[in-house]
């Protein structure tokens, strides 16, 4: 049998390095092999090949030379159809969900980081062997790939379809708390690792239970009591595998067909003795729609994906116009299945709702670059932030979930059909695979009865402000305003550790028509009218110390510092900015919205 096979092992875990040999059982002659340059779900040309060291190779005992043809691939010079040995290292000290990490407490590893790419290939079965060599003896193996002969810790050898599925199976190792559930009849196991003493195991598994199968009802229809599902409405995936690392400060996660890599606060964690009718705290919510999210693109990207993805090219950039919808869309639903699934309420969900909102109207970049052009231009800007990017993009997350509001609350208001009932006919429609916009248009039409195309082009297209406003007032949501804070009024971002330091200047705000620029440190303020060396002034470290020293005033002098060199900016306060508030009164048509359940399949 024509299979590719990696034996992964711990190199030297002090050193961080893996150590991998590959065997190619039937190379083909001056055989190329590369290391993907990025990730699927995370848009940025990464190179994961500057990790790679002392690659050789042979085929029986002879040592065969090796060419490097550019900056991740390779050709060896080997003869056809006899079985070729490759070896190498790759450092792992990346503690993100992207690349690899490996160290005396724990080793996790993506295969675009480890696992050289065998050309022309690609769609032969592939075998990864993870041995134990040299790794403590408590350590124990989870991942998403099926096992075909392995230890009970998981260790030994696993199989892949291809290669990419194998690239699409991350491996989590060390020893981590582990536990399961099942939902909508498939076997889901969560493990943890980095976890406290006052970790509540069992409830991150019943409400990330009540996540998974609110999503399958959403997709799938809800299941009868007793029955079994039939094959038309099973979910996609046969297992699944949470794998959460819990660190000191870090936030994010991404999605597998089989399994999500996740990263959070240690202190976001559930804890013991805390309550349980509702999420106990704002980092455990934020944790609770992470797993909703990255488990809500197990359908919608990973099997329901742009065209452009029907074939990733791991080489170069994959562009796309639509990760509006397949991010922004997912991020819609992340807190909304939250709320229907009865992890938080109703005022929970309009005030994170309402977060997104504001996050969007205070980027003067929503006024640059549309949505659709944000989502092309993931690979230099969403994923290369700098101070300006407030001022020239606009986040596919966060505005690409306000065009789904306002989809859904036109849908809704139309009375014929909704977002949820759109998602479910275009997984139907594209049978779970490429999409396109001119899908989306096509089944808005279908099931809303009228052309979704101008107000398309409005929203996502262009730099038009979204309708919020008009759509929720008349959905029952009371859409106020209210002061905003003092750094959105100046029109900053800053950081207030050690004083107050200046991240980023907004455009057209008070503070860039005042002159500051991003790097400065603002040290303390003076009266408008204060001259000479005399002048006397106050120390800042925080900006809400600001109404404490000037009272009422409007105008006055900020002393900052800019490369060693002090300043003042003559600074004018706006009249008071605004940012928006939701409130919404119980009522069927609320409730239709954020509470719905999701009708069962007859």
């Amino acid at each position: 049998m024509n299979i590719v096979n990696y034996h992964i092992r711990a190199h030297d875990v002090h050193a961080h390095l893996f150590g991998i040999t590959l065997t190619i059982a039937r190379p083909a002659a001056q055989q190329v092999v590369s290391l993907p340059v990025w990730i699927a779900g995370s848009y940025l040309v990464r190179e994961f090949a500057k990790h790679l060291q002392n690659l050789s190779a042979q085929q029986g005992k002879q040592a065969v030379k090796i060419t490097q043809l550019d900056k991740c691939s390779w050709q060896i010079d080997n003869q056809a159809g006899k079985p070729l040995s490759l070896q190498y290292q790759v450092y792992a000290f990346d503690n993100s969900v992207r690349t690899a990490w490996l160290d005396s407490q724990r080793g996790f590893f993506n295969g675009t980081s480890l696992c050289l790419r065998v050309h022309g290939q690609e769609e032969q079965a592939h075998q990864l062997t993870l041995a134990s060599d040299g790794l403590p003896s408590d350590w124990q193996v989870a991942t998403a790939l099926r096992p075909v002969k392995t230890t009970k810790k998981g260790f030994g050898s696993y199989l892949a379809e291809n290669y990419d599925e194998l690239v699409d199976s991350p491996v989590e190792l060390g020893n981590f708390w582990s536990g399961s559930f099942s939902a909508g009849g498939v076997e889901h196991r969560f493990v943890v690792a980095g976890a406290s003493a006052s970790f509540d195991g069992a409830r991150l598994l019943a409400d990330t239970q009540a996540i998974c199968e609110t999503e399958i009802a959403f997709w799938h229809g809800s299941q009868a009591k007793g029955k079994s599902r039939s094959a038309k409405n099973r979910p996609p995936h046969d297992r699944y595998v949470f794998m959460l690392n819990a660190v000191d400060n870090s936030y994010g996660g991404l999605e597998h067909r089989h399994s999500t890599a996740l990263i959070c606060k240690r202190a976001d964690l559930p804890r013991l003795g805390q309550s349980r009718t509702l999420a106990a705290s704002d980092g455990y919510t934020n944790l609770l729609g992470l797993i909703c999210h990255e488990y809500f693109h197990t359908w919608n990207v990973k099997r329901l994906r742009p065209v452009e993805f029907t074939r990733y090219d791991y080489a170069s950039e994959n562009y796309t116009e639509l990760l509006w919808f397949f991010e922004g869309f997912t991020s819609y639903y992340d807190d909304l299945l939250l709320r229907r699934a009865g992890l938080i309420d109703n005022a929970t969900y309009l005030t994170l709702l309402c977060k997104n909102i504001n996050i969007v109207l205070q980027a003067p970049g929503r006024l640059v670059q549309s949505v659709a052009q944000a989502s092309f231009d993931a690979w230099v800007k969403y994923y290369r932030q700098d101070e300006n990017t407030p001022n020239a993009t606009i986040s596919y997350y966060n505005k690409g979930a306000l065009v789904a509001l306002c989809l859904d609350m036109s849908l809704r208001q139309g009375g014929k059909t909704n977002l949820d009932a759109v998602m479910r006919a275009l997984w139907t429609r594209c049978q779970g695979g490429p999409m396109t916009e001119a899908d989306v248009l096509t089944v808005l039409q279908e099931l809303s009865g009228e052309s979704y195309a101008e107000r398309l082009a409005t929203w996502v297209h262009s730099t038009t402000e979204l309708p919020l406003q008009t759509l929720l007032t008349a959905h029952g949501v009371d859409y106020q305003e209210e002061a905003a804070v003092l750094a959105v009024q100046m029109g900053l971002r800053v950081t207030e550790t050690d004083g107050i330091h200046i991240k980023t200047v907004l455009r057209g705000g008070a503070a860039e028509v005042a002159g500051f620029a991003a790097g400065d440190e603002w040290l303390g303020v003076l009266p408008s009218e204060a001259k000479g060396a005399t002048a006397s002034g106050w120390r800042v470290n925080k900006l809400d110390e600001l109404p404490l020293h000037l009272g009422p005033a409007k105008q006055f002098l900020a002393l900052v510092a800019r490369d060693q060199r002090l300043m003042t900016l003559p600074v004018s306060l706006p009249k008071t900015l605004t940012q928006v508030k939701l409130t919404a009164s119980p009522s069927p048509q609320v409730e239709a919205w954020l509470a719905a359940k999701t009708p069962q399949k007859r």
